[in-house]
């Protein structure tokens, strides 16, 4: 199924269905973004750029959302929450006359009865102690250990202190499996240290 749809290019900024980014307007042409989609479906695409410059190439895969919460103020900025819908892959750029890029789409349809064996989800879960113990970070443990499988993974994903081009991949990765599998290699490569005790990363 293909969709046109309009674009908010951000780097570093990745969205995945079932999840929340939020996100605060103030630049004329996304201000306009949020009032067309507001008119129409509420519907706003997440994607990277492959460089932070103006009309960047695009990355093939991202994310659409939906507006959910939303504040706007006086000026004509917006607060709001975007809750992650369908990944969609783009096919080509429009030719518009808006401020802000539309594309045309194919959404990527999420197999949501896709799960984690308990082997694969018990390597997902000491990896990411290990990974969390070397970053310093707290985690309330009890409450991961909760969470579904598409939450855990697509959440950390998300979150998780990497840079653009590895998130890209995350979500760019065929089903759950593969995802978790990538995010266990990339958490395994962040966590090491070299000999003055730096974190590597990718950048």
């Amino acid at each position: 199924m293909t969709k046109r749809l309009s674009i908010f290019p951000l780097p570093g900024a990745i969205l995945f269905p079932g999840l929340q980014l939020p996100l605060h307007i103030f630049e004329p042409r996304y201000r306009e973004l949020v009032g067309d989609a507001l008119v129409r479906d509420r519907q706003i695409a997440m994607i990277q750029p492959k460089k932070p410059v103006e009309g960047a190439p695009l990355y093939a895969v991202g994310c659409v959302g939906k507006i959910g919460e939303i504040e706007a103020m006086d000026d004509g900025r917006y607060n709001l929450i975007l809750e992650g819908q369908s990944r969609f892959r783009m096919i080509k750029e429009l030719d518009v006359t808006t401020g802000f890029r539309q594309i045309e789409a194919e959404l990527l349809p999420d197999d949501e009865n896709a799960a984690l064996s308990p082997i694969e989800r018990a390597g997902f879960e000491q990896q990411a102690r290990k990974f969390a113990d070397r970053q310093g970070y707290r985690v309330d443990w009890d409450s991961v250990e909760r969470l579904d499988d598409h939450a855990l993974i697509n959440g950390v994903s998300q979150i998780a202190p990497f840079d653009p081009a590895s998130k890209q991949a995350l979500l760019e990765a065929e089903n759950l499996n593969a995802r978790c599998e990538l995010l266990i290699q990339l958490m395994q490569f962040y966590g090491r240290t070299d000999g003055d005790e730096e974190i590597i990363t990718l950048q």
